[in-house]
């Protein structure tokens, strides 16, 4: 299938259990279950309306395990987008996002332009919270990526999840096709005045 300039793939990272493929189903399919199943790795799609113009999300959703890192290598090396996800009952979690992270750098060099999301999910169980919202937003700092809390379970900050995140990709991508879009009609502008002058 070829791919298009609205295609942005976007893996999904994190540690076995903090619910990354409940957030995925969640928005893809709008369902939750409450049981775990481990991913080995499943790509989902979905289409999404941005700023009138219809985008396709292909999300890759990784496992948790770390059996597989020619997959996680090849997610990444292929990715647009990244989603860290940790859950917020679990500090361990959070700590196993840092090789990830770092591993995303090595493979991409400058991470300034690429759209990043750390996310705490499980944020319907803070009585069991071990990683307080400051402390990721820190972190999120430390790494120039966005960040956000969500409950797959009671459905909170999903679809306002992928939506930042393809923000982040769209704000960039777009400033560059403006400021080229720009330099032509400026250019055309100034041909025209030009041939006015002489006339």
């Amino acid at each position: 299938m070829p791919e298009q300039s609205n295609d942005y793939r976007v893996a999904v990272f994190g540690a076995g259990g903090v619910g990354k493929s409940s957030l995925v189903l969640r928005f893809v399919k709008g369902t939750f279950r409450e049981s775990y199943i481990p991913t080995v790795e499943d790509t989902y799609r979905q289409v999404i309306s941005c700023d009138k113009s219809i985008c396709t999300l292909q999300i890759t959703d990784t496992t948790g395990s770390h059996q597989f890192p020619a997959m996680q290598r090849l997610s990444i090396s292929k990715g647009h987008a990244f989603i860290l996800v940790y859950s917020i009952t679990s500090r361990q979690s959070l700590e196993e996002l840092k090789p990830i992270y770092e591993q995303i750098c090595e493979i991409k060099g400058d991470v300034d332009s690429i759209p990043i999301m750390l996310v705490g999910n499980k944020c319907d169980e803070s009585p069991s919270r071990e990683v307080q919202s400051g402390e990721a937003e820190a972190l999120a700092r430390a790494w120039k990526c966005a960040f956000m809390e969500t409950s797959a379970k009671l459905n909170h900050n999903v679809k306002e999840l992928f939506q930042e995140l393809l923000n982040l990709e769209k704000r960039r991508t777009v400033s560059l096709q403006i400021d080229g879009k720009k330099s032509k009609q400026q250019k055309r502008k100034e041909k025209l005045k030009g041939k006015c002058v002489v006339m």
